[in-house]
């Protein structure tokens, strides 16, 4: 009888160390799924963080503030937004012609930054001025391409994606 009863004793505690690893076993699947729902939501929060950024980026960029937009392999060209980009263009590029024009018929070009000057009767011309002015001018185109430059890439890059 004693053998009987130390071996219901055993086998009581072997099935109770069972539910005990079963509960271990359960309790760990449940922290498992909510750790994943928790990464899951994580992901989703990073790429929706990230989509914003770049249509920010879009918005942003040179090519957006003509008019022109990129959208999976779809070129969209707001031709309102071009067409007021491009007039305000040539309306500043026609105010300085007019104003050069005007000093040019008056007999006076007064330019300080380039380091020219012209009236009636003399011509005065800074060398080092005149330099400096070509000089900043040169990088600025030089920086105006690259940014042509870095649009095209842009361009590429955005077809071969999609």
């Amino acid at each position: 009888m004693k053998h009987i009863l130390i071996s219901i004793a055993i086998l009581l505690l072997l099935s109770g160390c069972q539910d005990a690893k079963e509960k271990q076993a359960q309790h760990d699947a449940t922290v498992a799924q909510e750790a994943r729902e928790q990464l899951f939501e994580e992901l989703k929060a990073k790429e929706m963080a990230d989509q914003k950024a770049k249509e920010e980026k879009e918005k942003d960029s040179k090519l957006s503030q003509i008019g022109i937009t990129i959208d999976k392999g779809v070129l969209t060209v707001d031709t309102n937004k071009t067409k007021g980009f491009l007039q305000d263009l040539g309306n500043k590029l026609e105010n300085k012609m007019t104003a050069i024009n005007k000093d040019l018929e008056d007999g006076t070009l007064s330019e300080k930054n380039a380091g020219v000057e012209l009236n009636k009767t003399h011509i005065n011309i800074d060398l080092n001025k005149t330099k400096s002015f070509l000089e900043d001018w040169s990088k600025k185109m030089q920086a105006f391409i690259k940014e042509l430059d870095d649009i095209v890439k842009g361009l590429d890059e955005k077809a071969k994606n999609e």
